[in-house]
């Protein structure tokens, strides 16, 4: 194990604090922040506008680490699907979709996941472990370098592998070290973060300074339908979670997006779309469905068109804003619910894990 300390992992107050230790004054953090971030320099002995001492102190003292680029994959609609590989060996998927109508990077927090949605094949895997923040900031940077997009804006959703709010602290760390002026200066407003509703978790993150937009991973208008389909609603169910989201702070001209996985002959019926409108009666909210992603695996089929358009007019005709989203990536498996590393499980004891949370 090696004695340096990693910089990716530590917030700029944290870098200065470890610089000060080291006699070093607190600007030069924001200037190591800049070259890492906006210049994307990750050898000290490039950073230029540093001491040549402070440059040699911090080549024996310190590192950067960045996920590498297993592989990368590009669909025939423009979207890229990366498989990064991390210095454990482990394994996590990135993906970037173009013109959605913003440039929007994809990206994981946990390599496999716990909640074991039905219609997802990360969930699949089951949850071999949690990523630091530096590894999911990473991800970021990684392809923000790839596509050369550091002086583009672009947005950054936490729907990847893994549930954000299961690694609550690592994920908001990661989004602070994003959101630092002094590097990459992510604003709140172009993140957003999808989550099943732990509702604990969900509860902290409303009391967050740099609270991102949230969106909700529904998929049923009932208990029964949804505890079939994502087995944390045993825990937490439908009505709490709505109650919590009538309760979370959403900024102006925001709203709460809830996620709507349609299956054929499951959740689909007309009456499935008036309970779901009810649901979303008097709140700052909007429904995007996504017709499902078939795949090998997955027990579901995906709902016909016509289907498809009557579900999306029975919302609307009652008040919701809806949207229909299009599947970006189908060809290379980098559609919502598809992501997937083949070969990687969890140990006995992450598996005992796993199935105790759910």
């Amino acid at each position: 194990m090696s004695s340096r300390l990693e910089i990716t992992e530590l917030e700029r107050p944290a870098l200065e604090t470890a610089l000060a230790k080291r006699g070093q004054p607190k600007f030069r953090a924001q200037q190591i922040v800049a070259w890492i971030y906006q210049r994307g320099i990750t050898d000290f002995a490039a950073m230029s506008d540093l001491p040549h001492d402070l440059r040699q102190q911090l080549g024996a003292e310190f590192s950067v680490t960045t996920p590498s680029i297993a592989s990368r994959h590009i669909s025939e609609d423009g979207t890229q699907k990366f498989l990064l590989r991390l210095t454990d060996g482990a394994q996590i998927e990135s993906v970037f979709i173009p013109d959605t109508p913003a440039m929007t990077f994809c990206i994981s927090t946990q390599v496999g996941c716990a909640m074991a949605c039905a219609f997802c094949l990360t969930g699949k895997m089951g949850l071999t472990r949690n990523l630091t923040a530096g590894e999911i900031a990473g991800q970021v940077r990684v392809l923000a370098d790839a596509l050369d997009m550091r002086d583009r804006a672009f947005n950054v959703v936490l729907m990847g592998m893994g549930e954000p709010l299961h690694n609550y602290d690592e994920t908001m760390k990661a989004l602070r070290i994003l959101g630092d002026e002094k590097g990459l200066a992510l604003p709140a407003r172009r993140v957003t973060l999808s989550t099943v509703g732990l509702l604990p978790a969900l509860e902290k993150l409303g009391r967050e300074p740099y609270m991102p937009n949230l969106a909700i991973s529904l998929h049923a208008p009932t208990d029964a339908q949804r505890g079939e389909l994502v087995p944390i609603n045993k825990k937490w169910g439908v009505e709490e979670i709505i109650a919590a989201c009538r309760q979370f702070p959403v900024r102006k001209r925001s709203r709460i997006t809830f996620e709507y996985v349609l299956l054929a002959g499951v959740n689909d019926s007309p009456e499935d779309a008036r309970r779901l409108a009810k649901l979303m009666a008097g709140m700052k909210s909007k429904v995007n469905i996504i017709p499902l992603n078939a795949a090998a695996g997955i027990p579901f089929e995906r709902p016909s068109e016509e289907r498809i358009d009557e579900f999306a007019r029975i919302l609307s005709e009652r008040g919701v804003l809806v949207s229909v989203r299009k599947s970006r990536g189908r060809d290379i498996r980098a559609a919502c619910g598809q992501l997937i590393v083949e070969g990687q499980r969890p140990s006995p004891a992450q598996r005992l894990a796993t199935i105790a949370f759910s």
